[in-house]
């Protein structure tokens, strides 16, 4: 769902369906400017003398606003559609499930030969012959070490248990078997099933086997054991046994091809054939000796009995002279006394996987069960039907570099990170093991561990604390878990390296050995050395030299990952400081290091820098100074919350192929990679996040590539001719706050410099997104901030300047008309409801209803009753459901989109859509956009009120209230025709709005409604808005530090001009309220409203006395507290007398607040632009104290609902289970009541 989340669509009643907006208004605007004489409730200025030109304006101004909207709303339809039928063009989606990646398997190594595996000769002369059972085999036996060492990755990554690397693995295929062994997981009790339909089955040979071959992998199961248990028996027996053995089998043949099975074996006996099959496996898959050779002889033995009495009629008239060779040895004992025992690795697994094959009796169809584990090998094995270029030896492919910025993140948990507890004594440890409870079960296995095994057993060995601390840092977003994917780029290269040296040396020799090299590929020197000509990862960690010196421990962990990946490059800047002439100097040099074989650095590079080379901003500077380090015809740019899978990395060359290809007038200067979003699982918000971000790096970004021609470089995985952009300025322009966005910026200098920018999605890399509210909004804020900045930069007029008419339309609706319209949406809402209130106000809206009810005019009606209808994401969640539906299919994407409704989605995205207009409106009026570092790591505390208020107050609260007010306005004053049905139509769309923009961050707040939490959130917020602060004191400690912070953006003229005037839009409430009143007496001369700036007047006189400063007359309390009492008696007494004297009422009273609270706020909007000025005049302790006022206020309107909800203990359980999955819920539960005696148990 894209964050436009909210679109408002204009209906009209009794209207047209084809002429919706414009054609109903035109003659009741006619009839509008005609007439003459309306009644206003106020004082008019401009309508009564000028053709009633506002309401005009405020009848027609929504219709405008949502013209310029469906310029989104359609090309998000059509991007949807179009994308779709790409995806669908490009086989995405056709392996969806594991039960398809069953199906399909038997394919695999035919697609995977002729897309990822170099020429073969053998192969093209077997494909030529028609020989297809050879070429068969020939293709399993060279994907079978591929196919292993994905499956054995899974296994080390955790995603597998040690069962499932069993079922998963694929035989090595190169024996004396002429048919394909394929993986236990496809063959998993298919020989019970097919016993069972023999034991059943009265009809021909040719209706059993038909049955059998219906599923062909119970076919492969049956064929295999037949062929197998010829091979192992003869294997291991000599002479008279050997010859028994092929004589048994010699006569089966005979009897199939005669079709005489039924009749020659007795199936009702097949139980008791396996039953001895197994005991002879199980023996001999054990270690050589005597008793178990004796052992085996036995069993054999019991076979043999079993086959000639109660099984298979032998016919021994064929064969007298073998048949009395092998009753002699029978009856003289020593038919299998000369047993060889298997010791030869091949036959040994042939042996073991007999017995699997005759043991396991239930279904491997779910394995693997794990989701990551499952998702990965049915994308892999997607994409080998998928479109890409053919791919070069290893030799000849083009070389390339990784390139990834680092800072100060995270580069490896401490266990102290992964004990250290939150409030309700959650650790991050406890978090990971019941988000991934299966993983941590495969990680104890894996470390020889039991499985309920408790932490602290772990921390009595270093090997296993450095194993735990690696299995929740690959969890996480931490530089480890990048460092890991990408060094499988050299882990591919090897093995591919090494097959085709093996290959090119002795073809036979190679076939026959192609299993065994997913055992030493890694050993093999020249492997190495092959794999690192073509690949080299730089991190370019910008302070490594600083923490090192410091003794950080990210240098620490930099380091071990240096000595763990002897491939891996560190470059940095480093500072020396000295004394030249007397004179302190600092010199800057850019270095690069590597880890040598005692574990300590080993410079590689050293080049002196100018100056300090952090000019602009931080991460494209970080990669300006150390791209020098990268190698090769390509590099790859990598963020440090990254990952990589070894699946994927066999797809690099092929991806690398792509700049030889032809992708229009222009050859590709960047390959746009898909990304996956790897945080989807871990909370309700991630996943939203998760699906929001897929769609776009999908579906979106495979229609801006094809056919609109303006993908730009959104991110990093994308892969960059590095010889193209080093001669043309670099990857990363690195100007301060102009380029905040320096990602996009590499994409617009690609474009104006004649490149071509393509999307290919048969190869991913993994991503991770924010997976908390406040992270999320800190993320959005700065990309918003970034786009408000492109709008002023000179690369965007260029392009509009070059391209042509439709290339620049799609460039705007793809880049800043995005945000454009997404601010537009609330704007819409703006309009749409400041024109009512006018209507409403102005009582002009009333009088034409009563002349159109009088003359009755339907047309007239009609207009002033158009609706604003509520559409969840009717339309932009379109390309979301679109995308759902093409790689998860129909019923999968509607049960997805319907439990992200449940979850609230719905609310998220709305807010999501206030932080992108906030952030994008501000930066348009000021500029000033900025880096705003979010923190990745895992959301499992409680965010304080006072935290998520000094957040969103002026980025969602105040606009919130003010859609509020404005709804509460037209409720009160406003004039419908369609009495309570219509206002819920025209007000429930907003009034969603705004209390997803006032509730959402609490909503989505761990622990949000718990009582303990609530009473301790509002000690702080009270604590935080009163404190006064300081020189130093930090908007986190005060309220008035923060406030200082947050007018901090207004600093220019024009920015205070831009303010004053959206400032204006306050005073219309008391100038139209106050003529409402009971008081006013239904007059509308100005006297009325200057009465009210009067007391408004002495309103503001009563703030200065009760914003005295204690301190100030700290000899004068008595006198001051006096004048306080006395004053608030005064006011009480007055609007007493008012009430009981004179016209004015309650409601006056309360509607003077709906005036008054506005015309307040509008005053301080207007002060505090203007702060310089307003010091001068010493206003500034006064404004400041209204601004508390108004904080205060605002704060106890948000609070109060937290706090009644709080009170019911349902509402915090049905939230833990909205925010986690249900066994972290389970999990938390738990913890609480374990907690006992601990200080937080009752939180």
């Amino acid at each position: 769902m894209s964050l436009s989340g909210l679109l408002f669509l204009l209906r009209n009643f009794h209207s047209p369906i084809s002429s919706r907006k414009i054609k109903p208004l035109v003659k009741p605007t006619r009839l509008i400017i005609s007439f003459k004489g309306l009644q206003y409730q106020w004082h008019d200025f401009v309508s009564k003398n000028n053709h009633n030109a506002i309401t005009i304006l405020a009848l027609w101004a929504p219709v405008a606003s949502i013209y310029l909207l469906d310029i989104h709303v359609f090309y998000t339809i059509m991007s949807a559609i179009v994308g779709f039928l790409l995806g669908a063009r490009d086989r995405l989606g056709e392996i969806r499930s594991v039960e398809a990646v069953h199906r399909f398997f038997e394919k695999f190594p035919e697609v995977f030969m002729d897309k990822l595996h170099v020429a073969v000769p053998k192969r093209k002369q077997l494909l030529s012959s028609g020989q297809q059972a050879e070429l068969n085999k020939l293709d399993a036996s060279r994907f079978a070490p591929f196919w292993n060492e994905i499956v054995k990755n899974l296994r080390e990554e955790d995603y597998i248990s040690n069962t499932e690397l069993d079922l998963l693995l694929m035989p090595k295929n190169i024996g004396g078997l002429p048919i394909v062994q394929w993986p236990l997981f496809l063959l998993a009790s298919k020989v019970f099933l097919a016993k069972d339909i023999a034991v059943d089955c009265n009809d021909s040979q040719d209706e059993l086997w038909l049955r059998i071959s219906k599923d062909e992998y119970m076919q492969y199961a049956v064929e295999e054991c037949f062929h197998s248990i010829k091979y192992i028996l003869s294997s291991i027996l000599d002479k008279e046994g050997h010859l028994w053995v092929q004589r048994i089998f010699d006569g089966i043949q005979e009897s199939i091809s005669k079709n005489n099975i039924q009749s020659d074996i007795h199936f009702s006996k097949l139980p008791n054939v396996i039953a001895k099959l197994v005991a002879v496996a199980g023996i001999l898959k054990e270690t050589e000796s005597a008793d178990m050779k004796k052992g085996a002889v036995n069993a054999i033995q019991d076979l043999y009995e079993v086959v000639h009495h109660e099984v298979l009629f032998v016919d021994l008239s064929g064969n007298i002279d073998d048949w009395s060779q092998i009753n002699r040895a029978r009856a003289e004992g020593r038919l299998f006394s000369n047993l060889k025992w298997p010791n030869e690795p091949g036959l040994k697994d042939m042996i073991k996987r007999l017995h699997s094959l005759l043991t396991i009796k239930e279904s491997a169809a779910n394995v693997p069960k794990n989701l990551e584990a499952s998702r990965r090998l049915q994308f892999f094995t997607n994409s080998l039907f998928m479109q890409m270029p053919l791919a070069r030896p290893v030799s000849e492919m083009l070389s390339f570099s990784v390139f990834t910025p680092y800072y100060s993140e995270t580069v490896l948990y401490s266990i102290a990170e992964l004990q250290k507890k939150n409030e309700d004594g959650i650790s991050t440890l406890f978090y990971l093991q019941k988000i991934y409870p299966d993983e941590w079960k495969n990680f104890l296995t894996r470390i020889n561990r039991d499985e309920n095994a408790a932490d602290t057993e772990l921390f009595s060995s270093a090997n296993d604390i450095l194993e735990l601390r690696l299995w929740a840092s690959y969890r996480g977003q931490t530089l480890a878990r990048t460092v890991r994917g990408m060094m499988y780029y050299r882990k591919a290269l090897m093995l591919q390296s090494y097959l085709e040296r093996m290959h090119s040396e002795d073809l036979e020799s190679a076939f026959d050995m192609a299993g065994l090299a997913d055992t030493h590929f890694e050993y093999s020197p020249e492997a190495r050395a092959q794999a690192d000509l073509k690949f080299t990862y730089v991190v370019t960690c910008q302070i490594y030299g600083v923490q090192k010196g410091e003794g950080k421990p990210e240098a620490a962990d930099i380091a071990l990952l240096m000595q763990r990946n002897e491939a891996l490059r560190i470059a940095y800047i480093d500072v020396v400081e000295s004394v030249k002439n007397g004179k302190p100097s600092t010199e800057y040099y850019s270095k690069l290091v590597k880890a040598d074989i005692h574990g300590k650095d080993k410079e590689i590079y050293s080049v002196k820098l100018p100056g300090n080379p952090k000019l602009g901003e931080g991460k494209p500077e970080n990669q300006n100074h150390a791209v020098i380090f990268t190698r090769g015809n390509a590099v790859q740019t990598i963020d440090m919350n990254q990952d990589n899978y070894f699946e994927e990395a066999l797809k690099m060359r092929n991806l690398l192929e792509e700049f030889s290809q032809n992708h229009g007038k222009f050859r590709p200067s960047i390959l746009g990679v898909r990304e996956h979003v790897f945080t989807g699982s871990v909370s309700s918000l991630a996943s939203f996040m998760s699906n929001q971000e897929t769609s776009f790096v999908t579906l979106g970004q495979r229609v801006l590539s094809n056919p609109l021609k303006v993908r730009m470089h959104y991110g990093h995985p994308d892969v960059f001719d590095r010889i193209f952009h080093i001669t043309r300025g670099g990857i990363s322009k690195a100007s301060r706050i102009i380029n905040i966005s320096e990602d996009i910026f590499a994409g617009f200098n690609s474009t104006l410099r004649q490149g071509n920018i393509t999307h290919h999605e048969y190869i991913q890399v993994g991503k991770g997104r924010d997976v908390g509210l406040n992270q999320i909004a800190l993320f959005e804020g700065k990309v918003a901030g970034g786009n408000g900045e492109q709008v002023l930069s000179r690369d965007i007029y260029r392009l509009g300047q070059l391209f042509d008419f439709f290339r620049m339309l799609s460039f705007y609706v793809t880049t800043v008309g995005f945000y454009f319209c997404t601010m537009l949406t609330v704007l819409t809402v703006y309009i749409f409801l400041y024109g009512k209130t006018y209507l409403a106000l102005s009582g002009v809206g009333e009088s034409i209803q009563n002349r159109a009810d009088i003359q009755g005019n339907k047309a007239l009606s009609v207009a002033l009753n158009t609706q604003f209808l509520f559409q969840i994401g009717v339309f932009t969640a379109i390309p979301m459901i679109l995308g759902f539906i093409l790689e998860e299919g129909v019923l999968t994407a509607f049960v997805s989109f319907i439990t992200m409704q449940f979850q609230l989605c719905s609310v998220f995205f709305t807010f999501s859509l206030g932080t992108r207009t906030h952030y994008f409106g501000r930066t348009i009026l000021h500029g000033g956009a900025k880096y705003r570092a979010t923190g990745r790591g895992f959301v499992v505390r409680h965010i304080k009120f006072a935290e998520n208020y000094r957040l969103y107050s002026r980025s969602h609260f105040v606009k919130g209230l003010e859609v509020a007010l404005l709804l509460v306005i037209f409720l009160a004053y406003g004039f419908n025709n369609s009495g309570a049905i219509g206002y819920i139509l025209l007000s429930i769309s907003s009034w969603f709005m705004a209390l997803s923009w006032l509730f959402a961050p609490y909503v989505f707040n761990p622990s949000g409604f718990e009582w303990q939490k609530v009473v301790e959130d509002f000690r702080d917020w009270t604590n935080w808005l009163f404190y006064r602060g300081g020189i130093g004191v930090k908007g986190e400690e005060s309220w008035e530090a923060w406030w200082d912070e947050e007018l901090a953006h207004i600093h220019t003229f024009r920015g205070r001009i831009l303010e004053t005037i959206l400032s204006l839009r306050f005073f219309i409430f008391q100038y139209g309220v106050v003529y409402h009143m009971h008081a006013a007496k239904e007059s509308t001369t100005l006297s009325v409203y200057w009465v009210s700036w009067a007391v408004l007047g002495g309103l503001f006189v009563l703030l200065m006395v009760f914003s005295l400063n204690p301190k100030a007359m700290v000899h004068f309390q008595l006198l001051l507290r006096l004048v306080k009492s006395i004053a608030l008696l005064v006011v009480l007494a007055g609007l007493v007398v008012a009430i009981a004297m004179t016209p004015l009422t309650v409601l006056d009273v309360l509607a003077s607040i709906l005036a008054y609270v506005p015309t307040g706020w509008g005053i301080l909007s207007i002060a505090v632009a203007w702060k310089p000025i307003v010091k001068r005049l010493g206003l500034w302790k006064i404004v400041r104290s209204l601004a508390r006022l108004y904080d205060a206020g605002m704060g106890m309107i948000i609070f109060v609902p937290i706090a009644i909800c709080s009170w019911f203990p349902f509402i915090s359980t049905f939230q833990t289970r909205l925010l986690f999955n249900q066994a972290f819920s389970r999990g938390l539960e738990i913890s609480l009541i374990l907690a006992g005696n601990n200080q937080n148990a009752g939180i």
